[in-house]
């Protein structure tokens, strides 16, 4: 089988038009990535799973983005509406890690019977009072050791439910006091700092398969933002011990400057996995799997351990889910 190259790429549409058909097949991207202009309902989406799958001819592992609240793909009324993790996170007090085991373990089902086997979540970048308005309510809480017990719950409601989830924002998003989809965030912390708050709900949830990349500047460790900058990426592998598969945060986010060949192959270079680009032409998308190329021998063993992860959803009552979660938080559960 020849090598994977090193995507996550997304479609224009509801269905693969043939063009795009002859272009995964040519390249060969590692996954796929969805958003709401490819979900109409439950059988098209399991269609453009298949055509996904069909493209490559293998079974090519499938994200998206339900984190619920604002940022959620699928939305009623065929799918739940959750609320912004913050909020549960409030309602549920003391027992907000049971919650969010609870309410991925209800995500995953809905994703694993549409044909998608993974989610970009869990979010544990740490919430202050400065952190961004577009990040904040997607936070899990304000101190390190509660963000590390909620993610690593959400962490196993999906594993459970047979969807690999996707750890992010590496090694640290909340500080920031911009949105990076429109310009670069600048963190000043130490290093010092950063170690003991931002580094750690990600060096505790290490073993998970695969993570997301923030674009976000450290001037302390160097002048390119994270996902460009080799020793940022030194720091994810050896200081916080991450080993899974490690693709860019949207490479075509206006936080970076500059073409998509030269960030595409500037994020390879400086030690990411693959590629992840979102919102583009055919023509983009072709100038970034160009760009990027096929994986190294190290990103391969690191994608297949990850695809090694995925496994049959365990047995679960949906309705005893739903009842128990309902009486964690107070009987609101959805937004």
């Amino acid at each position: 089988m020849s090598r994977f190259g090193a995507t996550i790429l997304d479609a224009e549409g509801l269905e693969l038009c043939t063009e795009e058909i002859a272009f995964f097949r040519d390249v060969n991207p590692f996954g796929f990535i969805l958003f709401a202009r490819n979900i109409s309902d439950k059988e098209q989406v399991r269609k453009l799973c298949n055509q996904f799958r069909e493209a490559v001819g293998r079974e090519a592992m499938i994200t998206i983005d339900q984190e619920g609240g604002r940022v959620q793909r699928l939305r009623a009324p065929l799918w739940r509406e959750w609320l912004a993790p913050l909020d549960q996170v409030q309602l549920a007090g003391a027992e907000a890690a049971r919650s969010f085991y609870l309410r991925f373990r209800l995500i995953a089902s809905e994703l694993h019977e549409i044909g998608i086997d993974s989610n970009c979540s869990p979010m544990v970048d740490i919430a202050s009072d400065e952190t961004h308005a577009f990040l904040k309510n997607r936070c899990y809480g304000v101190d390190a050791q509660s963000v590390s017990l909620i993610g690593r719950a959400a962490a196993d409601g999906l594993l459970d439910g047979g969807v690999l989830p996707v750890v992010k924002h590496i090694p640290g998003h909340g500080r920031a006091v911009s949105d990076s989809h429109f310009e670069l965030p600048t963190v000043r912390a130490t290093h010092a700092d950063l170690s003991e708050t931002d580094f750690a709900p990600f060096k505790a949830l290490n073993d998970l398969p695969m993570g997301m990349t923030a674009h976000i500047s450290y001037p302390m460790i160097g002048d390119a933002p994270a996902t460009l900058n080799r020793e940022v990426m030194k720091l994810i592998r050896d200081e916080i011990g991450f080993d899974g598969l490690l693709m860019t945060d949207d490479i075509s986010m206006k936080a970076l400057e500059g073409d998509l060949a030269t960030l595409s192959r500037s994020s390879i270079d400086a030690g990411c996995d693959v590629v992840l680009h979102c919102n583009g032409t055919l023509e983009e998308r072709r100038t970034v799997a160009e760009a990027a190329g096929e994986m190294n021998d190290v990103a391969e063993r690191r994608a297949l351990r990850a695809l090694k992860a995925r496994r049959a959803p365990t047995d679960i009552d949906i309705s005893a889910i739903e009842d128990e979660l309902k009486a964690l938080l107070n009987g609101r559960v959805y937004g």
